[in-house]
């Protein structure tokens, strides 16, 4: 599709910053194609190694390309966000990262995959210790500037959206996102050709693409926090096999969900060639954790769902 306006990957920045002059400006209703660069800044890519891993410099991590000021916007108001498309770059990398992750205390060395697929096709790429994951590009960091002065880190996210890593936010889906500034100041990064619900190492396929938006303007949303619309069904690229489920019950919803990844992990460790290490990246990018019951006090039940179409 042709867009509006374009804007390059050397327009990314690596912080949230009310005071970061926008790139563009858009008035609603506009479109924008926006290159971004993966969530290692560029310092991995196709021929990466470990050592590379090992010298990752957090300072350039997760950035975005932007902001985009957009017209009319002001604090109380909502931007909304449509993808339209997603040109993917045919290239990606999984990592353990020490020190992050949902079980990163028992994964303490780091460990790294890259990945090749076809941009074209979108064929399930190949994971080498065994396995084939459909892939779903999406954005996993979408988000606007906060009112609170100063830098702020990527990272976590945020009231105003940010590092989100909801694979929903996907061609079809819309995306509302308070403003707490005027204009917005809207960025975008951290692109993935497939994730788990949950993104439990820390990283999914991170993949450099193109990403195309239409933005809006809601006036007076007065949103509490980001809420999204989808234009269609979102697992069913992975619901023909089944599931392979584990579960983790106990008083503390941080501890079942450790529990149901390691369970996991443990399966698909006894019932195929792969490393714990290689299963606890293949779940992250591929794997659903979710709350099953949070009522039934005092124990609550999570559940990791894992595709058996990925080992099929």
């Amino acid at each position: 599709m042709r867009c509006n306006h374009t804007i390059h990957q050397h327009h990314h920045h690596f912080g949230w910053n009310n005071q970061n002059q926008p790139v563009l400006s858009v008035r609603p209703g506009q479109t924008v194609e926006m290159e971004t660069v993966d969530s290692s800044g560029g310092q991995l890519g196709p021929g990466a190694s470990l050592l590379d891993l090992e010298n990752l410099s957090f300072d350039k991590v997760n950035p975005v390309t932007g902001p985009i000021f957009v017209e009319g916007a002001e604090p109380g108001d909502a931007v909304a966000v449509t993808f339209l498309d997603f040109k993917p770059s045919g290239w990606g990398w999984t990592a353990n990262i020490p020190g992050f992750g949902l079980l990163s205390d028992q994964f303490k060395d780091p460990a790294l995959h890259i990945w090749m697929y076809d941009a074209t096709a979108m064929t399930p790429a190949l994971y080498g210790p065994g396995g084939k994951v459909p892939l779903k590009p999406f954005a996993g960091t979408v988000g606007l500037a906060p009112a609170q002065p100063g830098a702020h880190s990527i990272v976590p996210p945020r009231r105003v959206g940010g590092n989100l890593d909801i694979r929903d936010n996907c061609v079809g889906t819309t995306l509302y996102l308070p403003v707490e500034v005027a204009g917005g100041l809207l960025s975008i990064g951290d692109t993935h050709a497939a994730q788990g619900d949950g993104e439990i190492c820390g990283t999914a396929i991170e993949s450099p693409m193109v990403v195309s938006v239409k933005i809006d303007l809601l006036k007076d949303a007065r949103l509490p926090f980001p809420r999204f619309e989808t234009s269609g069904p979102v697992t069913r690229h992975f619901d023909g096999a089944g599931y392979k489920v584990t579960t983790g019950i106990g008083t503390d919803l941080m501890q079942c969900a450790r529990d149901a990844v390691s369970g996991m992990i443990d399966w698909l460790c006894a019932t195929t060639h792969m490393t714990d290490v290689e299963a606890y990246m293949l779940c992250s990018v591929c794997g659903d954790l979710r709350i099953s019951e949070i009522v039934d006090m005092p124990n609550w039940t999570v559940s990791f769902y894992f595709p058996k179409v990925v080992l099929g």
